[in-house]
């Protein structure tokens, strides 16, 4: 059976991920890339789904973690009745190979240590043939089955019923390393790493990455693991960054809103993208703009919402019966069926993050300009379309005013883009559109009776996405208008002191309804409270978000609130990126506060 959510922390190598157990099992791990098929499943099953446990043998045994100082090197310190050990695990960086080092260190006493490993390719579809490794001097073992293998190398393993395990003591001042390296099957078997070199490059590189946030507050902790969060979420090679580095993690235990979040998500990355920027990461924001240019080159009209991470337009959403869910939470998907959606808020996100990089001085290239203005192309045509949202309902498609007000933020940067850096495009066109645009807003996504912007045209309710128009400037946050729509949502979506989404009912999205607070929507909360003058608003809800951060700085989709645990896919960019710019809102409405009283 999974551990609970929140007692899983995130290694990465920035080309995939893996989440290790509070008890020290490694219970996911997709190689060589985040969207791999699984080799350790435990998470969506239980350990004959594969998982590679390294743990004292005392089952009182207890543990704490933490990541060894601003990088992805977890450190579970273990105290038993005999001593004390440390084990350090981490996915070498820029190697340019798909390690996995698990390093114990003796602290005091001796310990005596177990390992149980159980590798199952292909979303646990298969048992690998193995066989012991010879003529090294590390004992070690192979594993094969199709495509894929993997050599293990450190403590001797003996095969026990389809798994491999040891025991081994560990005495103050002893180091044992166990190593992994995923290879293709049909190449020769890699050599052994020096772990001491790839611990210290590690440890380096992440900690340089760290070292140039700008983040000046409070709460530079937190936001510091959420940009490096967003950093190993990130592909090095290609530069897409996933929306989580999970599958399948249930929206509500048991039941069925169980999605693949290991792809690229437009609205998701261009969000990240202003945040890396806004924090002084102008390098990561040219990577990402020359994935978006391949990924979407051609025809405007065929863009989608979602790629994977090389930029792939196929995604078809399946379910895989080898893998039996989260506690029971079936079905697992893999691929993601909103790739087939239309979103039209995804084209503003793209336009948006593009501005704000070039505010930041990342300059046009010959085919960039060219690409947006190509997008705009294609939103003038199709503006009015219905759409599924940024929920990505699975009912009918409606006018999602969040919709509508990410279509005014595209023409509106098309604009700035001509007016605030010399571009070239139609100028009055592209005016005359926003301004159109913005008249559909006020007429028909405006409730006059409640004082509130509705989730879609014809609707009394509200939407947390609604949070998002003072954001990207469609109005102030202090607008009359703006404080009615924040009214409206505490009224409606406040949940055990968090937010939902919207009020979910099978008609509306076409799913089962209910589920518990989205956790972006209650940062983007925290954003408007401390943009709009209510400070102390803002750090109270703050306050609370960061008591449901794990104890390594993790936050999931979602949170239920009765039960106290994580749900949903994780680590969550979303809900990492949103925490940073709710952070940089309270230290900037602290600096210059306007006070605004509630309601």
């Amino acid at each position: 059976m999974a551990l609970p959510i929140e007692d899983y922390a995130l290694i990465s190598d920035c080309h995939s991920a893996a989440l290790v157990g509070r008890d020290g099992s490694i219970d996911w791990l997709c190689l060589p890339r985040y969207d791999s098929a699984s080799m350790f499943g435990a998470l969506l099953g239980d350990e004959d789904h594969g998982r590679w446990l390294l743990a004292p043998a005392d089952p009182n045994a207890t543990a704490t973690r933490r990541y060894d100082g601003d990088t992805f090197v977890l450190s579970t310190l273990w105290d038993t009745d005999t001593g004390q050990v440390e084990v350090l695990d981490f996915m070498p960086h820029g190697d340019g190979r798909a390690d996995l080092v698990r390093r114990v260190r003796g602290i005091s006493g001796t310990v005596h240590m177990t390992q149980d490993l159980r590798i199952r390719f292909g979303y646990a579809t298969t048992v690998p043939w193995v066989r012991q490794l010879k003529g090294e001097p590390v004992r070690g073992l192979v594993a094969i089955a199709g495509p894929d293998a993997v050599v293990v190398r450190g403590p001797a393993l003996r095969a026990s019923d389809h798994r491999h395990v040891s025991s081994f003591d560990v005495s103050a001042g002893d180091t044992v390393d166990a190593q992994m390296t995923w290879y293709p099957s049909y190449r020769k078997i890699p050599s052994a790493i020096d772990v001491d070199a790839a611990y210290q490059s590690t440890c380096a590189w992440w900690q340089g990455w760290a070292s140039h946030c700008s983040h000046e507050g409070p709460l530079r902790p937190q936001v510091v693991r959420s940009l490096l969060v967003l950093r190993a979420l990130t592909h090095e090679h290609t530069g897409g960054i996933v929306a989580a580095a999970t599958t399948s993690l249930p929206e509500q235990f048991g039941g069925t809103r169980n999605w693949d979040y290991r792809y690229v998500w437009l609205r998701d990355a261009s969000l990240t993208l202003e945040v890396l920027l806004s924090h002084g990461y102008e390098m990561e924001a040219g990577d990402w703009r020359a994935w978006l240019l391949r990924a979407i080159a051609g025809n405007p009209g065929d863009v989608q919402i979602m790629y994977g991470l090389s930029g792939e337009r196929y995604l078809p959403e399946r379910e895989l019966p080898s893998l039996p869910g989260y506690n029971g939470a079936a079905p697992v998907r893999v691929g993601n069926g909103a790739v087939d959606q239309f979103q039209s808020d995804v084209i503003g996100e793209v336009m948006v993050a593009l501005h704000a990089a070039r505010t930041a001085g990342v300059h046009e290239t010959e085919f960039s300009w060219p690409l947006q203005r190509a997008l705009m192309s294609f939103l003038e045509k199709n503006w009015r379309r219905a759409d599924q949202g940024i929920w990505e309902m699975r009912g009918a498609a409606r006018e999602f005013t969040h919709s509508r007000v990410m279509v005014w933020a595209a023409f509106d940067r098309a604009v700035r883009g001509i007016e605030e850096h010399g571009l070239d495009g139609p100028l009055e066109r592209w005016k005359s559109l926003r301004n159109e645009v913005r008249a559909d807003i006020e007429s028909r996504g405006f409730d006059t009776e409640r004082g509130s912007y509705v989730q879609y045209y014809g609707s009394t309710e509200v939407d947390a996405s609604l949070l998002v128009l003072s954001q990207v400037g469609f109005c102030a946050p202090t607008d009359p208008r703006m404080l009615g729509t924040v009214a409206a949502i505490e009224t409606d979506l406040m949940r055990n002191g968090l937010l939902i989404r919207y009020q979910t009912t099978s008609a509306v999205d076409g799913l089962p309804p209910d589920e518990h607070p989205f956790l972006a929507c209650s940062f983007w909360l925290v954003e408007q409270y401390a943009t709009s003058g209510r400070i102390d608003d803002s750090n109270t809800l703050m306050n609370r978000l960061l008591g449901v951060v794990n104890d390594v700085g993790l936050l999931s989709e979602e949170y239920d609130v009765a039960g106290s645990h994580q749900v949903g896919n994780t680590p969550q960019a979303l809900s990492h990126l949103a925490l940073v710019r709710a952070a940089d809102a309270i230290v900037a409405g602290q600096a210059s506060p306007t006070r605004v009283i509630a309601g």
